[in-house]
C-alpha cells in the first residue's frame, strides 16, 4: 500500500475543502491530513478517495464523507487520552481519525463481514483500537463505560438509552437521528439524570441495525 506525494497533495486539498466548510479543530484536520484515506477504499474507488463524498465499502455500507467524519469528531469535543466508544466501525476510517488524535477507541460493528475485514486491516496499517467488538451497537459496551464521548456512525431511528447511560458527566453522544434522512444530534450529559440536546443539520447515513448478532 503506497502513499505518494500525489496522495498527500490531494489530502491537503481535502483539508482546505473541509476548512472552507467550517471545520476548525486543528487536531481533527491534522488527523485527516495524515491518514491515507485511499487505503480504506475498494480499489475501484481509489480515484475518489479525496473527494468529499461517501463511497461503498461492501456489506451495503459506506465509508462516510470526510466532512461528516470531521464534523462528528469535532462535535465529540474530545482530547488526547480520552476514551471514546464508536458505534459502527465500518471501514475503520473514523476509528483511525480518533486514534491518530490520541484517543483510546472502543468500537462495535454489527456486520460480520466488515468486522472480520476491519479487525485485521486497522492493526496492519498501525491503528489499533483498544477493543473491537462484533455486536449490537444499540447496547454499547457497558462493561467498559463510562466514556468521554460516544459517536454513532449510522442513522438511528431513536436514541438508544444504553448509550446515554454509558456517557460520563460532561461528555457528548454524537448521533444521527432519523429514518430517511437524519439530524446530527448531540446529547451532553449534564448530571447523572440530565441531558442537554442540540441539533446540527441534516445528514444521510446507512441505518443502524439492531439485534442481529
Amino acid at each position: 500500500m503506497k502513499d505518494t506525494f500525489t496522495h498527500k497533495g490531494m489530502r491537503r486539498k481535502l483539508v482546505e475543502t473541509l476548512t472552507k466548510k467550517g471545520i476548525v479543530q486543528e487536531n481533527v484536520l491534522e488527523a485527516i491530513n495524515t491518514i491515507p484515506r485511499h487505503w480504506f477504499m475498494d480499489s475501484g474507488f481509489i480515484d475518489h478517495a479525496y473527494v468529499d463524498k461517501a463511497f461503498p465499502i461492501g456489506a451495503n455500507q459506506t465509508i462516510s464523507q470526510p466532512y461528516t467524519v470531521a464534523r462528528q469528531t469535532e462535535l465529540l469535543d474530545v482530547k488526547s487520552g480520552d476514551k471514546v466508544l464508536e458505534i459502527g466501525t465500518g471501514s475503520g476510517y473514523q476509528s483511525a481519525v480518533l486514534i491518530e488524535m490520541g484517543i483510546t477507541v472502543y468500537t462495535v460493528e454489527r456486520q460480520n463481514e466488515l468486522f472480520k475485514k476491519t479487525s485485521l486491516f486497522l492493526p496492519k496499517i498501525g491503528y489499533r483500537p483498544k477493543k473491537m467488538v462484533f455486536g449490537d451497537g444499540y447496547k454499547g459496551l457497558p462493561e467498559f463505560a463510562p466514556f468521554d464521548g460516544i459517536v454513532v456512525t449510522a442513522g438511528a431511528p431513536f436514541v438508544p438509552n444504553p448509550l446515554l447511560a454509558q456517557l460520563k458527566v460532561g461528555a457528548n453522544l454524537v448521533i444521527p437521528v432519523g429514518t430517511e434522512t437524519q439530524v446530527m444530534t448531540v446529547y451532553t450529559r449534564k448530571s447523572p439524570t440530565d441531558f442537554e440536546k442540540k441539533e446540527y443539520g441534516e445528514f444521510r447515513f446507512v441505518p443502524l441495525l439492531e439485534d442481529k448478532n
